[in-house]
């Protein structure tokens, strides 16, 4: 180590596992990163991306001052000349045609920051428009939409209680890959290990034999989208057989009778065809479940973005509840996280609703205050009162991630008066835009995870300070985003500490505290004075200056059982089988008699990759990172495809090309092509990515199949016919 070198500690923002990393810092550049052995959570874990910290910190096209267009050309300018564009222009347009003009789009790294989580909530109530679109309907969004029927709360997410459980039945996931998704757990492979080394069983659903999968005591290759009918074969077997036992959660349920009439349909022989699973594997599933001393079931992005995903995420949560074990140490709990409002008393409450509101075209339903992002590219081109005149992107990049990706392109190019990017890139979404805002590397940047912490499958909460100072030029990503509020609020001279002072009297008043409480608040930016907030009103009363004192983190226990406080619905009781499941299933049961005529497509994630975020990091290259097209020997042959060979993938959006990786780990009838890939596009500034772009998977859907109550872009289980390129 050199003499002017130093460490510091940051925790990992490159995925939702947030391990603690120890990082080498020569001056200002981070030259290395190690899992940090004393954090209370990830206990020295690392993966490869967050090893890879420093190459992200440091990569030389990330843009460093603001972009505005002059004359249709991006040129750089200063911040003041880029928010005094955005001011001139936005409020304008939304008083000549409505708030509704101006839509916003969030990209999931809002999650992985702290002014991702802070800002755009005032950004939203600033703008009063409700053409909101997040990579929510492009991932997760069945899940909320499940849990706000269940519970009342579509943040209320229960969590596989990993070091304690002693039978795991994971389907659509593959934490191996992902480390982990809606459920946050730095060495996800090494809980799943220990797993196995205590006695435990891991029986894994997914169409492929993957990573995850090849450790799995039993592995379920299903067909590709029928994940809900093997589901609710599951929850069948357990009411026919009497093995269904909820245990404590008996006097906190309602609708359990309907739900009970309304799965007999479902038996294992019925949906056995559907599924490509025999009934006694599912009998089999069914009763090692109910047997095992405390279990959990655990669905992710596989069983999500399918027709059924919302059935689908339901049926997870029903399983843990008839077998006893939601709300149990071992099996699915509801982590408590430190910034959450303090408990409430047990009982009734607001409930949840679906479609207060629907989409100017087509009509979609809202989830969650948010519309369906494969809504977006008609929303802005269809002529009328109430089309997307300006976009604004926070951390997104839809051209890439969301369905149709070249429809999209166009109305971005051809159809918006103005766009707005806050993004570290010119990529393929914020190359049409009309000013870029690049917050700075996150090693200048605090880290605080709001969402990820609510996941996590222990309560624990740690804080890092940004581990090197802003460089001239750099604006905290936290004061990018306040300027931005001002600027679309019209109130573009006011001081950026203003929207924070703001947002601490609104939380004062809403959560009954006394006014005078705001001056006792510590920290260096409105940020931290809002986390200090948060902290001391939140289930633990703890300070931001506890959290500077502990700088590996503070470890709050493991999950406990919160059930009935934290139910919102409307009995304040668990809703068993609410309406819009019960008007879903004919639906469900119209797909027992389905079968795909030809080959489905499957998505695939890379343990160096997360979506479109890293193909730009040359040391995450390579290896199994790569965009092929994984097929079966006895489908390639087929198709006359030897291994390498281009093929050509077509479906209902369009056609793409991909080399072709022959291999038996994919169920025969399935293919599969990763996400976030396709950087091909004139006019971006990614060296690395662009030098193999890869193709876009998300090209191949049109964007008009969608999971009707979430409106979630159905991503996996597409028809697809491959031949050899021509």
């Amino acid at each position: 180590m050199s003499h002017d070198s130093r460490t510091a500690l940051r925790i990992c923002p490159l995925c939702e596992a947030t391990c603690g990393l120890t990082l080498t810092i020569e001056g200002t550049t981070v030259t290395g990163a190690r899992g940090d052995r004393d954090d209370v959570f990830s206990r020295g874990f690392i993966c490869p991306k967050g090893a890879s910290f420093g190459g992200l910190d440091n990569d030389p096209d990330r843009l460093r001052t603001p972009l505005v267009r002059v004359d249709g050309v991006l040129r750089e300018a200063s911040w003041d000349e880029a928010f005094e564009t955005i001011a001139a222009r936005i409020p304008p347009l939304a008083e000549e045609h409505g708030a509704q003009a101006v839509g916003v789009y969030l990209g999931n790294p809002n999650v992985h920051t702290v002014a991702g989580a802070l800002y755009p909530p005032l950004l939203l109530a600033a703008l009063g428009t409700r053409n909101v679109f997040t990579a929510s309907t492009l991932d997760q969004m069945p899940k909320h939409v499940s849990s706000g029927l269940l519970y009342g709360d579509a943040q209320a997410i229960p969590v596989p209680d990993l070091d304690r459980t002693a039978h795991l039945l994971l389907i659509g996931a593959n934490p191996l890959e992902s480390n982990g998704s809606l459920c946050t757990a730095p060495d996800f492979p090494g809980k799943l290990k220990a797993l196995r080394r205590r006695g435990g069983t891991l029986t894994v659903v997914d169409p492929r034999r993957t990573r995850t999968a090849r450790l799995a005591d039993r592995h379920v290759a299903v067909r590709p989208g029928t994940d809900a009918l093997l589901l609710a074969a599951l929850v069948q077997v357990l009411i026919e057989e009497k093995l269904d036992e909820p245990g404590a959660l008996a006097g906190h349920l309602d609708g359990y009778g309907e739900l009970a009439d309304a799965v007999a349909d479902f038996t294992p022989e019925a949906v056995a065809a559907a599924c490509g699973t025999d009934p006694d594997t599912i009998r089999g599933t069914a009763r090692e479940l109910a047997a095992a001393p405390c279990a959990a079931v655990y669905g992710r992005i596989g069983s999500c973005t399918v027709e059924h995903g919302t059935l689908a995420s339901w049926l997870v949560d029903v399983l843990n509840i008839l077998t006893g074990n939601l709300d149990r140490p071992g099996g699915a709990l509801f982590p408590l996280s430190a910034t959450a409002r303090a408990p409430r008393p047990a009982g009734p409450g607001k409930g949840f609703a679906l479609g207060r509101w629907r989409s100017r075209v087509s009509g979609h339903p809202e989830a969650k205050g948010e519309l369906p992002t494969a809504a977006l590219a008609e929303e802005i081109e269809t002529p009328g009162q109430g089309r997307i005149r300006a976009l604004i992107v926070v951390a997104g990049n839809p051209v890439l991630s969301a369905p149709d990706g070249d429809r999209l392109e166009r109305a971005l190019a051809e159809h918006l008066d103005f766009m707005v990017c806050v993004d570290p890139y010119l990529g393929e979404t914020s190359r049409h835009a009309d000013v870029v805002l690049p917050p700075p590397p996150p090693s200048r940047s605090a880290h605080f995870d709001f969402a990820l912490n609510s996941l996590a499958v222990r309560n624990q909460v740690r804080y890092s300070p940004p581990a090197v100072p802003l460089q001239d030029g750099e604006k905290d990503e936290s004061e990018i985003l306040a300027r931005l509020v001002l600027a679309v609020g019209g109130v573009h001279d006011a001081p950026p500490g203003a929207v924070d002072d703001a947002a601490v009297a609104d939380a004062l008043a809403r959560a009954g505290a006394p006014a005078s409480l705001a001056g006792e608040l510590t920290g260096r930016t409105g940020a931290e004075r809002r986390l200090d907030l948060m902290l001391r009103l939140g289930p633990y009363g703890l300070t931001l200056e506890q959290l500077l004192a502990h700088p590996h983190g503070i470890d709050l226990g493991p999950l406990e059982p919160r059930v009935p406080q934290l139910l919102k619905t409307r009995s304040g009781r668990i809703e068993l089988f609410p309406a819009p499941i019960a008007a879903d299933l004919p639906r469900l049961r119209e797909a027992l008699g389905t079968r795909p005529a030809g080959l489905v497509l499957v998505g695939r994630r890379h343990l160096r990759s997360n979506n479109s975020w890293m193909h730009n990091i040359a040391s995450l290259r390579g290896g199994s990172n790569v965009c092929t097209l994984q097929i079966h020997p006895e489908d390639a042959a087929r198709a006359g495809l030897a291994d390498g060979d281009r093929a050509r993938i077509t479906a209902a959006g369009g056609t793409v090309e991909a080399p072709a990786e022959l291999t038996d780990s994919v169920r025969p009838g399935v293919v599969s092509l990763p996400h976030g890939w396709g950087h091909g596009r004139p006019g971006t500034r990614l060296s690395v990515a662009a030098r193999e772009p890869g193709v876009n998977v998300n090209q191949l859907l049109d964007g008009t199949l969608l999971d009707p109550l979430s409106g979630t872009a159905v991503l996996n289980a597409v028809p697809v016919t491959v031949t050899p390129s021509a």
